[in-house]
C-alpha cells in the first residue's frame, strides 16, 4: 500500500467514526486497531500496539497534567478566583473600560490554571458580560477581552495544554512551559493597549461610572489579602521552573499545594469544594490520559506504514521556504479549528506537523509555541471558531454573531501580530529556555 493510501485509510477511519459521533480517544482507538492489523499483523501487531501505547503513559512528564487542573478546579470552586476577579475591580477604580481590564487580567490567571478555554469563556462570558452589559458597556468591549484572554492563557504558564503538547510531541516540557512566558507578557501588553485604544477612540463603549474611593491603606490591604497570594502561588510556581529549583511536575505539586493550603488560610476549604475539584480534575486527566495513548500509537502507524516518511517528502518536495510550509501548516491548523476542538486537532497534527518541522529545521520548542497559538486563534477564527458558538451560548439572548464575530477581530490580530514577531525574532520564546 502506497504511503498516501495508509495516511487516507487512517485518517479517513479517524474522520468518519467522529462523524458517526463516537469520542475523540475511542475514535482514534478503533482507527489505531483497524490500522495494526492491518499494517502490522493482524492480532500479534494489534498486542504490539497496545503495549506500546501503554508504555506511554508511565511517562513522568504526564504528571504535570493532573496536578495542574487539580489546581485550577480548586481555585474555582473554593472562591479564590473569584476573590481575586472583585480585588483588580475594585483597585483599578474609575479607569475607562475597567471591566475589560479586570477580564483580561483576572481571566488569565484563571483560565491559565483551568486549562481549558472553552470552560473559561462560559464562565467569564455568564460571570462579566451581563455586569458589562449593566455598565452600558458596547458589545465589543465585553465580549472581545473575554475571547482574547484563551489566547494569552494558553502559552502563559502553568498551562495543561502546553504539557500535553510537549508530552505528545517528545519534546523538553519545562523548556515549552518557560518559553510561553515573554510572548505571554508581549501578548498582555497588546491586549491592554488595544482596550486602551478602543476607549480613547470611543469613550461611550465603556461608560464611566462612580465607584466609591478607596484609601491607600485599603488599596493596600486588598492587594496583599486578595491578588498577592493568589497571584504568588502561580509566580513562585514560574520562576522555580526557569530557577530550576522545580522540574515541571514539582512545579505542578507545589501549585495545586499552595492553592490547598490559601483556601485553608481563607476558610473556604470545603468537602464539596475539594469533592467538585478532584471529580472536574480526573475527568479532564483520564480524557488526557487516553488522547496520549490513541497519539503515541497513531504516530507508530504513521511510522510503520510509511505514511510520515512518506508525507514528509512529498512536502518537502515542493519549492517552498521553511517559512512558506511553516504558514501552510498554521493555515491548516486555522481551519481544522473552525470545526474541531484542540485535542483532537493536537492528535491529528502532531505526529505530522512535528517531524516536518524538525526536518525544515525549526527548534521544536519554538514550532510548538507556534502551533500553541495557532490551535488558540483557531478557536476564534470566524465563521465556525467554537469559541464563537460557546460565547453566543452565554451571552444575552439579543446578542448576534455578527456581534461577536466582530469583537473576536481585534483580538486575533493581537494574536497574530505576536506569531509574526515570533518568526521575526525567535529568540523571544528561546532566550528564556535557553
Amino acid at each position: 500500500m502506497d504511503w498516501y493510501e495508509a495516511l487516507g485509510l487512517l485518517l479517513g477511519s479517524i474522520m468518519f467514526l467522529m462523524a458517526l459521533g463516537m469520542p475523540v480517544a475511542l475514535a482514534f482507538l478503533a482507527a489505531n486497531i483497524l490500522g495494526a492489523w492491518i499494517f502490522m499483523g493482524g492480532e500479534r501487531g494489534i498486542s504490539q500496539l497496545l503495549n506500546n501505547g501503554l508504555g506511554s503513559l508511565t511517562s513522568f512528564a504526564l504528571v504535570p497534567i493532573p496536578l495542574f487542573l487539580l489546581m485550577g478546579e480548586i481555585f474555582f470552586y473554593t472562591g479564590l478566583g473569584e476573590r481575586m476577579f472583585n480585588a483588580i475591580d475594585r483597585l483599578l477604580g474609575k479607569l475607562p473600560g475597567r471591566l475589560s481590564y479586570v477580564t483580561v487580567i483576572g481571566g488569565t490567571g484563571f483560565s491559565t490554571l483551568s486549562g481549558s478555554s472553552m470552560g473559561s469563556t462560559a464562565l467569564l462570558g455568564s460571570l462579566m458580560v451581563p455586569e458589562m452589559n449593566k455598565r452600558g458597556y458596547k458589545k465589543h468591549m465585553s465580549i472581545g477581552p473575554i475571547l482574547g484572554t484563551g489566547g494569552l492563557a494558553i502559552i502563559i504558564p502553568p498551562s495543561a495544554l502546553a504539557v500535553l503538547l510537549a508530552t505528545l510531541a517528545q519534546i523538553d516540557v519545562g523548556a515549552l512551559l518557560i518559553a510561553g512566558i515573554i510572548p505571554g507578557l508581549i501578548l498582555a501588553c497588546l491586549y491592554i493597549g488595544l482596550i486602551y485604544v478602543q476607549t480613547k477612540i470611543d469613550p461611550d463603549a465603556a461608560p464611566a461610572y462612580e465607584v466609591s474611593p478607596m484609601p491607600i491603606s485599603a488599596k493596600l490591604m486588598l492587594v496583599l489579602r486578595d491578588v498577592v497570594p493568589m497571584m504568588g502561588v502561580m509566580v513562585l510556581t514560574v520562576i522555580g521552573m526557569i530557577s530550576g529549583f522545580f522540574t515541571p511536575s514539582e512545579a505542578a505539586a507545589f501549585g495545586a499545594l499552595g492553592v490547598l493550603i490559601l483556601a485553608a488560610v481563607f476558610r473556604c476549604l470545603t468537602v464539596e469544594a475539594i469533592k467538585n475539584s478532584v471529580i472536574g480534575a480526573l475527568k479532564v486527566t483520564l480524557m488526557a490520559y487516553l488522547i496520549v495513548f490513541g497519539s503515541a500509537t497513531f504516530s507508530q502507524l504513521l511510522a510503520f506504514s510509511g505514511a510520515s516518511s512518506g508525507l514528509i517528502h512529498w512536502a518537502t518536495s515542493f519549492d517552498l521556504a521553511p517559512i512558506s510550509m511553516l504558514l501552510v501548516m498554521f493555515g491548516v491548523l486555522l481551519i481544522l479549528g473552525m470545526f474541531m476542538e484542540q485535542i483532537s486537532m493536537m492528535l491529528l497534527t502532531v505526529p505530522i506537523f512535528f517531524p516536518l518541522a524538525a526536518s525544515l529545521g525549526f527548534d521544536p520548542v519554538w514550532f510548538g509555541l507556534i502551533m500553541l497559538l495557532a490551535l488558540e486563534i483557531s478557536f476564534t477564527t470566524p465563521p465556525f471558531g467554537l469559541l464563537l458558538f460557546v460565547m453566543k451560548g452565554v451571552s444575552p439572548p439579543e446578542t448576534t454573531m455578527r456581534e461577536i464575530y466582530t469583537a473576536a477581530f481585534p483580538f486575533i490580530g493581537c494574536s497574530l501580530l505576536l506569531v509574526v514577531l515570533l518568526i521575526l525574532f525567535p529568540q523571544l520564546a528561546l532566550w528564556l529556555p535557553g
